[in-house]
């Protein structure tokens, strides 16, 4: 066996809107492209130059439903009256062949993914204070007052779920969130259950007794 062998991790990453979540995510990936996302199913209709297998797999509501009913879907959810789910099979496939699959998900969908998706890293993105996750919101320009309101409250029963993940990284300075949020990942990656095959690559051949 090959001692550059691994099992991939699942990286699960979750905030509340306005935290920073997407450009901390958007930074992982630029430094380390290998990540692998697996392919979503949706029972939305497909957007202009959308091909089914390539942005999603696009099926109907009625076999969306079958297929969470034989526990296909590591997690699914239904967002505005449309269902989405990731293959459990698929992205279990990923990862017994090494590769790391990274989710931007809800808090919903990374519990699911703890319960489907053994040794899942579930990361929480804090905001540094209730007032600076205000702030970015309106700094954003997409939501009126109103939007901002409902993000706030929903926030708030995002927090209370924070303890169910295993760390957490305060978006205070961006720079410096990141630098945590590659550690976790470098350091997860380095984990002894991900990466049993390396000893005995390693001391493969080597005879007992043997003295420098």
């Amino acid at each position: 066996m090959s001692i550059v062998e691994r099992h991939g991790l699942a990286l699960v990453i979750s905030a509340p809107s306005g935290a920073g979540k997407s450009t901390l995510i958007r930074r992982l990936v630029q430094e380390f492209p290998e990540f692998a996302f697996s392919l979503s199913t949706t029972t939305r209709s497909p957007r202009s130059g959308e091909r089914d297998g390539r942005e999603y797999r696009f099926v109907g509501r009625e076999e969306f439903e079958q297929l969470i009913a034989e526990g296909h879907f590591a997690e699914w959810a239904q967002v505005h009256g449309n269902y989405y789910g990731t293959p459990l099979q698929a992205t279990q496939d990923l990862l017994q062949a090494g590769q790391d699959v990274l989710f931007d998900i809800d808090v919903q969908g990374a519990r699911q993914l703890r319960r489907s998706l053994t040794g899942s890293v579930l990361v929480f993105i804090l905001p540094p204070s209730r007032e600076e996750l205000q702030r970015r919101l309106g700094r954003r320009g997409t939501d009126d007052q109103e939007q901002i309101a409902r993000r706030l409250a929903a926030a708030e029963g995002e927090l209370a779920a924070a303890p169910e993940f295993d760390y957490w990284v305060v978006n205070d300075q961006l720079s410096a969130a990141y630098d945590r949020l590659r550690s976790i990942y470098l350091a997860e990656g380095c984990r002894m259950s991900r990466n049993s095959h390396i000893l005995a690559g390693i001391t493969a051949g080597w005879t007992g007794g043997q003295k420098a």
